[in-house]
């Protein structure tokens, strides 16, 4: 497989799966562009190994350190005839990747072939950090940054996504028999692991749960006030793709209160067109110059 048939290939899986992160990539110039989609596409890969419920856990555990060797292989110049590698293995290159980056986030998704007990915020914080953080810390490096305060920040954008995709996931994580949420704030609130077990078959739980959704969300929140400066420390054409990015993900936040925190009733998403709407107002900006507003208003 030729170069340019690996980005294609990386393209395609992007448009097609990339339902957030896709609406940004549009803003960046075409190499930046081909380069998120090669990422996107490694991580979705190894996303879909570990929650493919179609064969044993046995054989995603073999599949991911299959995928892991594959990698070694890749950075060392091997990309075989993998259609996604050849791209990936040109962009960790082009834009000086750290490998670890990657190595974290397979052994993040690894970690979901078992299951989880989050005693406390900072074990889910690890989980959130090997999954998310990491992908923030890798676009970054494509979107380029002087200031080493960006990788800060970046780690800290990541986890305000995926708290965002925790809570708006609860029943179907339930479902797989995940519960993400910290022990210790569930007993806060007077609710249980298994509470949250239960409910994915029964609909919304009971008790207080509409206030540990409260609090769980006021911390996410946090983190997007908190990665916020970030937007400065990028390159400037890069910007507008970036606040795109949290607009999006920001705006699932926002929904997920807006639907009285009842993830249960109805999945927390923007519409086509609302997303369709933020990257229009950020290409304006870039193309006139205007400034953008923090996207992470409460």
């Amino acid at each position: 497989m030729t170069l340019e048939e690996s980005f294609e290939h990386c393209r395609r899986v992007a448009k097609a799966r990339a339902r957030n992160f896709y609406y940004s990539f549009v803003l960046l110039p075409q190499a930046q562009k081909d380069a998120m989609c090669a990422i996107y596409a490694f991580m979705r890969y190894s996303d879909d190994i570990s929650d493919d419920e179609a064969p044993s856990v046995e054989t995603r555990r073999r599949a991911l350190g299959d995928w892991k060797a594959a990698l070694e292989r890749a950075l060392a110049g091997d990309v075989g005839d993998d259609p996604i590698l050849p791209a990936f293995r040109a962009t960790v290159e082009r834009y000086k990747i750290p490998s670890e980056y990657f190595f974290d986030m397979i052994d993040g998704v690894g970690s979901d072939l078992d299951p989880q007990r989050y005693r406390s915020f900072d074990e889910l914080y690890q989980y959130c950090y090997r999954v998310a953080s990491v992908v923030g810390l890798t676009i970054i490096h494509v979107f380029g940054f002087d200031d080493p305060r960006a990788l800060e920040l970046a780690e800290k954008c990541g986890i305000g996504f995926q708290l965002t995709n925790i809570l708006r996931d609860i029943p179907e994580d339930a479902g797989m028999g995940r519960v993400y949420l910290p022990e210790e704030d569930l007993e806060r609130f007077g609710l249980s692991r298994e509470a949250l077990l239960e409910a994915g078959e029964k609909g919304r739980p009971g008790g207080r749960f509409d206030e540990l959704m409260a609090f769980e969300w006021a911390r996410a929140q946090r983190y997007y006030e908190e990665a916020a400066p970030l937007l400065g420390l990028v390159r400037t054409t890069s910007q507008p793709s970036l606040w795109a990015m949290i607009a999006i993900y920001h705006g699932v936040l926002v929904r997920i209160r807006e639907l009285g925190y009842d993830v249960y009733a109805r999945r927390a998403r923007l519409t086509a067109l609302e997303k369709s709407w933020i990257v229009l107002k950020a290409g304006r900006a870039r193309w006139l110059g205007g400034a953008l507003p923090l996207p992470v208003a409460p």
